[in-house]
């Protein structure tokens, strides 16, 4: 066949398909694609056809291979979702969700049949994650508020325990939370009332393991429990305390060395439960991000006490100052230990720094206070992530990081310093690039990546504790035959629906 008479044959199939004639289209079409394998277009309009016909498995054949060759082709991603949900594979219709939105071909009628689809499949916290983004793209769909609280009533109850620094770092998740289950907090004072609520949850939450997940820990058990460690209790006793036997998991926040130092409290920690290393994440709503030039103003955020490293920080300014005594260095945070405070005024003062370098204290608008400032350091001996400079990054600000153990596994080398020579040579390097900051923490420690880890493990302790729930205490048929669950149901999409696109 000549390539004349094969593009004659192709534009036969599509004027076929017009007249309804699937079958004969499907003919041209795959005929087209045995001298053209890679043509996107047809593999669309041959998926696009097998669909009318009813053969799903096939047409996903097609269009997968489609979308491989053209990811972002509008049609081609439309097509797929509809043959997943089709399928009875939300799941992978879902992962779509983000490519439609970019091109602008998402909307609230194919997110709420998604929902359905994993109602059907009873994982209910994938079906209100598709109603919340449904609510998000139009707000005014009122029956899906109602349909959210619905199977929100079915849905595990959650009790949070805040030991040590309190909700530090929690915001996010329990909003997470909130959305898709009954949450309580602990607000008792002894291991009765710890226990009352402990046995009135199915997902009991330990933020930090400290003295509550110890206690939490030592109590029958009665519902999943999962505590999370940040950094500082891995060096502490607590984690010694803990009958981890009890607990399911245990999520880590902070990075390998972190972990090194909980191994040597528990040696067998592994084998008695299951960790799960998932790192902060930092909600880039909250941090606005300033294309900024290059200057001179660098800042130090964190709360100061001893594994902070103060002192290095100004042994480093003092090595700058030396050389150019324009820069300026604004410390941002409480000071947890007076004598710390003592020490490192006394030096400012020594070393000839007084009115280069500046204690602010803590700052309620980090946003405001970072408008003019150009480079975020931090000299801590030991951190699980160092938010302080994730957050500035995240403003544009270029880190300066000493390289404390697991410094590199969080920033990669080209951040790090380790002498205050180096320290000087990253802040007066031409390389400045706000835009390359704010991405390192978009693709890595963004708040959306934690809570979709977060999701995931909710996700499947609610199919566990679903399964383990008698058939009349459970969801099951009752649920999804009811008249709220039918709420959710929007028209059902003819077979033919796909022909609106694919051409």
């Amino acid at each position: 066949m000549t390539e004349q008479t094969d593009s004659n044959g192709y534009q036969r199939g599509l004027a076929l398909t017009e007249a309804g004639r699937h079958k004969e289209a499907l003919d041209c079409f795959q005929e087209h694609l045995m001298y053209h394998p890679d043509d996107d277009q047809a593999l669309n309009d041959t998926g696009a056809v097998m669909f009318c016909l009813g053969r799903t498995d096939e047409s996903l054949h097609y269009l997968l291979k489609a979308h491989q060759l053209a990811p972002d082709k509008p049609q081609i991603v439309w097509n797929l979702v509809e043959s997943y949900l089709a399928a009875g594979r939300p799941e992978e219709a879902a992962e779509l969700f983000d490519s439609m939105e970019k091109n602008g071909i998402i909307n609230t009628d194919v997110i709420n049949r998604c929902s359905n689809a994993f109602l059907n499949k009873e994982n209910k916290i994938s079906a209100i994650n598709m109603l919340l983004r449904s609510l998000n793209l139009e707000p005014k769909q009122e029956v899906l508020r109602g349909m959210i609280e619905i199977i929100k009533n079915k849905t595990a109850k959650v009790a949070i325990f805040c030991g040590a620094d309190g909700r530090n770092f929690l915001d996010d998740i329990v909003e997470y939370l909130q959305e898709r289950f009954e949450v309580r907090f602990f607000e008792g004072c002894n291991q009765q009332q710890m226990y009352e609520l402990m046995r009135w949850s199915d997902i009991s939450w330990f933020e930090w393991c400290t003295d509550l997940a110890a206690a939490g820990s030592k109590l029958p058990k009665v519902c999943k429990n999962i505590v999370r460690l940040h950094r500082y209790e891995a060096y502490l006793h607590w984690p010694a305390q803990v009958n981890w036997a009890n607990i399911d998991l245990l999520i880590m926040a902070g990075n390998s060395f972190v972990k090194e130092a909980l191994l040597r409290q528990v040696p067998d920690i592994e084998s008695k439960t299951t960790i799960e290393t998932i790192p902060n994440g930092v909600n880039l709503d909250r941090f606005q991000f300033v294309n900024r030039p290059r200057g001179k103003n660098i800042v130090f955020l964190a709360n100061l006490r001893m594994v902070k490293n103060p002192a290095f920080i100004l042994q480093c300014m003092q090595k700058l100052h030396y050389i150019d005594a324009a820069y300026q260095l604004f410390i941002a945070g409480r000071f947890q230990d007076y004598a710390l405070l003592q020490y490192v005024t006394h030096m400012i003062n020594a070393l000839g720094l007084n009115g280069f370098v500046h204690l602010d204290g803590w700052q309620k608008d980090v946003n405001s206070y970072l408008a003019d400032k150009h480079y975020v350091a931090t000299t801590s001996i030991i951190e699980s992530q160092g938010m302080g400079v994730l957050e500035g990054m995240a403003c544009g600000l270029k880190p300066v990081v000493h390289n404390f153990p697991g410094a590199e596994e969080i920033f990669g080398e080209g951040y790090l310093f380790n002498i205050s020579e180096d320290f000087c040579r990253q802040i007066l390097s031409e390389d400045y690039e706000p835009i390359k900051y704010r991405r390192f923490v978009e693709e890595r420690y963004s708040h959306k990546r934690q809570l979709a880890r977060i999701d995931g493990i909710f996700a499947q302790m609610q199919l566990e504790i679903d399964s383990e729930r008698s058939a009349d205490e459970g969801y099951g048929t009752q649920a999804r035959n009811s008249d709220e669950t039918a709420a959710v149901k929007t028209e059902s999409v003819e077979k033919d629906s796909l022909s609106n696109l694919y051409r």
